[in-house]
């Protein structure tokens, strides 16, 4: 389908807001779309920011040419992606934590404001990188060594994490300590979108499974950490 570029801003170094009036087909907190990119083969898969009123907000970072070229777009021009792909976050269930670093708070902020009353986590490397954490109707800010996971404390039914692997890798194990079911959104280079050229597999729950597919949302107990960088502590 196709949508018309309405507006896009610098929110800091290579991280631009885009927004596309465009009609999504179920979008929700945890989705993404495949963004197709003039003279690029390849889709780029770009989370939802938000959704409201017909209007997609969608927050990217610059990691290549093919972003480069989305953050080069300019208003009027059309816009052809798929979506809203891959499964999203679950629905609240008591009290919500949203644990997110650097461009990983995007999807997590489109929660917040779908499910009013969820409390955030954001951290970055530096003040300069921090986008979107003033957005949050309740949020704590940390930045370089003083790691998200760290701020995790007990009496929350629920975590939500999305960012860099290490990160969520230490988010995952915190809330196994202390008992508290939490849900990541892992981050994969994919081709199709849509499950069929298992590019994005990834080992989930004893099998690979199709984070396009079957993810990008997978319940924490059930990823194979193995694969991933020793958390910072």
């Amino acid at each position: 389908m196709t949508g018309e570029v309405l507006s896009i801003s610098r929110l800091s170094d290579g991280v631009f807001d885009l927004r596309v009036g465009i009609a999504l087909n179920a979008p929700a907190p945890g989705r993404f779309v495949h963004v197709a990119v003039s003279g690029f083969a390849l889709r780029r898969p770009v989370s939802l920011c938000g959704y409201k009123d017909g209007i997609a907000r969608l927050v990217l970072a610059v990691k290549g040419r093919g972003t480069a070229a989305l953050a080069e777009m300019k208003p009027g021009e059309r816009i052809d992606m798929l979506g809203a792909l891959g499964n999203g976050f679950p629905p609240p269930l008591g009290k919500t934590l949203l644990v997110g670093g650097g461009i990983g708070l995007p999807p997590l902020l489109y929660y917040a404001g779908t499910y009013p009353g969820a409390h955030a986590i954001a951290g970055f490397r530096s003040p300069e990188q921090a986008v979107l954490a003033e957005e949050f109707p309740s949020v704590e800010v940390c930045f370089g060594d003083d790691y998200p996971h760290k701020r995790i404390k007990p009496g929350f039914d629920r975590v939500l994490a999305c960012g860099p692997r290490p990160m969520l890798k230490a988010v995952a194990g915190v809330c196994a300590r202390l008992a508290i079911p939490c849900f990541v959104s892992a981050e994969e280079r994919m081709a199709c979108g849509v499950g069929a050229c298992l590019v994005c597999a990834c080992a989930v729950g004893g099998r690979y499974r199709r984070v396009c597919k079957d993810g990008p949302v997978f319940d924490a107990l059930d990823v194979d950490w193995s694969e991933f960088s020793p958390a910072e502590t």
